[in-house]
């Protein structure tokens, strides 16, 4: 009885492998919570920008420095949707023109390059990214301009 099982799991071994398992790629874009994280981020710029505006720096500095994981967030999956990559950029920016007035021209280039890097790569290009783009050129521009003083 001995060879038979042998010679049947010799026989087993060699078979078929398993095909293994097809799980579902999820989008996680197509997900309750990244919506709502851009929704969040882009109230939060909203916010930082009125602050920024009326003077109260470290206020807005705070919310920006909140916004940051949700940020992380959103940029980290496989394909950003382009609503996230604008409020990411708009927190990039505003934090950017913040350390500019603040003179840390090296810090806030390090922000606009970034933003730069998301508009040059992104597809398709459209009226907006592009002007996004040239905003990121001139602000480095002025950070550099800056530097060189």
């Amino acid at each position: 009885m001995r060879p038979t099982i042998i010679v049947a799991l010799v026989a087993a071994a060699c078979g078929p492998a398993r095909a293994p398992k097809q799980t579902a790629k999820i989008d996680p874009t197509e997900e309750a919570w990244y919506g709502e994280t851009v929704q969040k981020l882009e109230e939060m710029n909203r916010q930082a920008r009125l602050l920024w505006e009326h003077g109260k720096a470290d206020e807005a500095a705070a919310i920006i420095t909140a916004a940051e994981p949700s940020v992380k967030r959103v940029v980290s999956v496989p394909r950003p949707t382009l609503p996230a990559l604008e409020a990411a950029s708009d927190r990039d920016d505003l934090y950017g023109r913040m350390l500019l007035a603040n003179h840390s021209y090296g810090w806030a280039r390090i922000l606009f390059q970034t933003n730069l890097a998301r508009w040059r790569s992104w597809r398709p290009q459209t009226r907006e990214t592009a002007r996004r783009l040239k905003r990121a050129e001139a602000a480095i521009a002025e950070c550099d301009r800056r530097l060189a003083e």
